[in-house]
């Protein structure tokens, strides 16, 4: 048999559909059952309405950005990473694939811990999802995952498709039946932030972390290009799934405001969703939610683990990773780089079991670490259209798409404004170290570890590090 045909046989290729359900299911997962007490707790309905907008209108740039980078720079593969090495060199290209991979991993863990939380309402022994048997329950659980990707992408991915529509049914529910049983007064009430909340400015700013989070996996059918079809269909699936996701969130969001008062909303455990509904029509609705919830995140469990393995693969396989992360078996899984992300999983899930709050833990790590690979991305798409490339070959739509890369910078740079600089040093941490896998793969080649620039990088790096290690240790900063 040719190495063609082999190809041919374990090579998935993946249409609109498949992709835009990879785009949905990497995007609806844990965050969505935390939104009306995440929300409330910042704003009240006017607040969120003009977050939305914002949030909407900056991650549709970012949805744009990936749509136009997959026609125009078809040869790149995993997105996020392979756009930030094209634009800015090796080192920040490798900085932006192992944020990415960290981001995603440690976004898994806050699945499980919401799952053994939400478990914990009926069963105490798993607490908040943080307590020893929470622990083991969940490693199970992540090495069972691990087996079933690697028996082949094709199957995983179908089942993802499965998984998507399921945990899409519970939500339109919940949003349908809290229209339904709204609570007019109660509505306009809340239209305001409670007394404290401070300015619609300081409102919707303390909600854009949220939506970061939220919205983390936008680019999931960029990052699995190499299985498209047709280049189009990546762009396509981007779009179609955002704004679909989008809808969701937002819904959910609003109608959470018309069945109990701001600061009862605030004050309910996670997922606050199942509390919102249990007010509504009694405990039946707080099952139903934490069902759904399951089987959400275990679907977005499955497209994170798919992708962030990928992204690893391409790297190596483009020389900025180690050559070990680049093998892949008969399956056409890449076998060292999906083994590599389960075990930084396990151990994030170890570090939780001593963090006051590890649900909050994980989820800030992670809003942390997928900041800079975003800005990098949007950076490309900018700088591709001040410089022409390509546009001189495909001159059609160069001034919608130089406004759209200019708008997702903007919208990239005031996330990192409204994150703080505790979440940039919080970053540093993890990404300093990562350089030693950089510089392995540098040694494979023979090459000199750092170019002049990379070596300043390299050293911002490491004082950024130093700084949070500090700040961490002195109580100056806390996750």
């Amino acid at each position: 048999m040719s190495s063609t045909e082999v190809t041919e046989r374990t090579t998935a290729k993946f249409g609109v559909p498949t992709m835009t359900a990879m785009v949905v299911g990497s995007m609806v997962g844990a965050g969505v059952f935390s939104l009306p007490q995440r929300f409330a707790a910042e704003t009240g309905i006017l607040g969120a309405v003009v977050a939305w907008l914002i949030a909407g209108l900056g991650m549709l740039m970012l949805a744009f950005v990936f749509q136009t980078l997959a026609i125009r720079k078809p040869g790149l593969d995993a997105g996020v990473y392979a756009y930030a090495k094209a634009g800015f060199g090796e080192y920040l290209g490798f900085f932006s694939a192992f944020g990415y991979w960290a981001s995603a991993c440690v976004g898994n863990v806050t699945y499980w811990i919401l799952i053994f939380s939400t478990v914990g309402t009926i069963w105490g022994a798993l607490g908040d999802g943080d307590t020893v048997l929470a622990f083991v329950l969940s490693s199970v659980c992540v090495w069972a995952f691990y087996f079933l990707i690697r028996r082949g992408v094709r199957e995983a991915t179908a089942l993802n498709r499965i998984v998507t529509v399921a945990k899409i049914v519970p939500i339109v529910v919940f949003i349908v039946l809290a229209l339904v049983l709204l609570k007019p007064q109660v509505f306009v009430d809340n239209l305001r932030g409670g007394p404290g909340v401070g300015s619609l400015f300081e409102q919707v700013r303390g909600t854009m972390l949220a939506t970061v989070f939220v919205f983390l996996g936008v680019e999931g059918a960029s990052v699995y290009s190499r299985h498209a079809r047709r280049r189009e269909d990546v762009g396509r699936a981007t779009v179609l799934g955002f704004l679909s996701v989008l809808a969701i969130f937002a819904s959910v969001t609003i109608v959470s405001y018309g069945i109990l008062p701001l600061d009862r909303i605030a004050q309910l455990r996670q997922p606050s969703m199942a509390g919102v509904l249990e007010a509504a029509v009694g405990t039946w609705g707080k099952a139903f939610v934490s069902v759904g919830l399951i089987v959400s995140v275990l679907g977005a469990y499955l497209a994170w683990t798919l992708m962030s393995s990928e992204v690893l693969f391409v790297a190596a396989k483009d020389h900025d990773m180690p050559r070990f992360l680049g093998r892949t078996n008969t399956a056409d899984v890449p076998g060292p780089a999906l083994l590599m992300t389960t075990l930084l999983i396990q151990v994030v899930l170890l570090i939780t079991l001593f963090s006051e709050d590890a649900f909050a833990f994980a989820l800030d790590l992670t809003s942390a670490l997928s900041l800079i690979p975003f800005l990098l991305a949007a950076g490309y798409a900018l700088k591709l259209a001040m410089t022409r490339e390509t546009y001189r070959e495909q001159p059609a739509g160069w001034r919608r798409e130089l406004v759209v890369a200019a708008l997702a910078t903007v919208y990239t740079v005031f996330l990192l404004y409204a994150a703080g600089l505790k979440f940039l040093l919080i970053a540093f941490i993890v990404y300093a170290p990562a350089t030693v896998l950089f510089a392995m793969a540098r040694r494979e080649q023979g090459r000199r570890l750092f170019s002049p620039v990379e070596l300043g990088i390299f050293v911002i790096s490491v004082l950024g590090a130093v700084a949070g290690i500090v700040a961490l240790a002195t109580g100056a900063i806390a996750i």
